[in-house]
């Protein structure tokens, strides 16, 4: 959807609609269709309305791993719906999709035209303007449901557990010095107390749209440095290397003090 006709850059129009009701739940523009750009209307449709028992979807990338080499992985966005208790279904055939293709349509003829009315020609001030649009189209083509009762659930994450769940996430093995690699770029945990217990764990690097870096590991994020074309990371001392150490150190003295024999 170019969306502007001209007057402003290209981009696409995510669009969240109730099967039950053909309502539109979202709407958001974006420079294009992308895992940020529907974990972002994601997040906003959370904050509206709850979290939907199921979402439905066509088998683009974004959704689903389509390399049977791969099967089984799970996607950034189909990750994050998992985590919270939202079941993917993926549509078999284009005509599955029936709903949103109409509604995409009624939405190329009227959304375009009333942002031309308006004179809205970018990406900023037509999301802060589509709430308006939602309650006219709603008002005008949403039906009501069968059954009344609303399906969507109270969101029971935290604003810092959202963030988690609505970012990049990559798995890493933590070596014996409690180091990584991720992104060419070599990182060490700073752990208070005995940390060589982290020690192979399997840790989780979350990273936010913004670039923000945190890492997790059984939930809660731990402190860390990034080295990048400098020093090695320094090596994390257990009981044997510290015995190892004070060996060297005292031997070290003894040679400082130690005088050769007269011949």
């Amino acid at each position: 959807m170019t969306g502007f006709e001209g007057r402003g850059p290209k981009c696409t129009l995510i669009v969240f609609i109730d099967d039950a009701t053909s309502a539109l739940m979202a709407l958001r523009f974006a420079p294009a269709e992308t895992t940020r750009a529907y974990m972002e209307t994601l997040r906003g449709y959370l904050n509206d309305h709850g979290v939907p028992l199921a979402l439905y979807s066509d088998r683009h990338s974004i959704f689903r791993v389509n390399n049977p080499e791969r099967e089984g992985e799970l996607t950034q966005f189909t990750r994050a719906i998992k985590t919270l208790g939202i079941e993917p279904i993926h549509a078999n055939s284009p005509q599955a999709k029936g709903r949103v293709e109409r509604a995409n349509q009624t939405l190329q003829d009227r959304l375009v035209k009333e942002m031309r009315l308006q004179g809205i020609s970018d990406i900023e001030t037509a999301n802060a303007w589509l709430p308006t649009f939602i309650e006219a189209y709603n008002n005008r083509f949403a039906t009501p449901p069968r059954i009344a009762d609303n399906a969507h659930l109270d969101v029971h994450h935290s604003e810092e557990e959202l963030g988690y769940i609505f970012s990049l996430q990559a798995k890493r093995v933590l070596s014996k010095n409690l180091t990584f690699q991720y992104k060419s770029s070599a990182f060490q945990i700073r752990s208070e107390g005995r940390g060589y217990r982290l020690r192979h764990s399997v840790v989780t690097v979350c990273e936010s749209f913004n670039g923000e870096i945190k890492v997790l590991y059984d939930g809660k994020a731990l402190g860390w440095e990034k080295y990048v074309d400098g020093p090695e990371p320094i090596p994390l001392d257990d009981e044997k290397s510290v015995h190892e150490r004070v060996d060297n150190a005292r031997f070290d003295l003894r040679s400082k003090f130690y005088v050769k024999p007269k011949s």
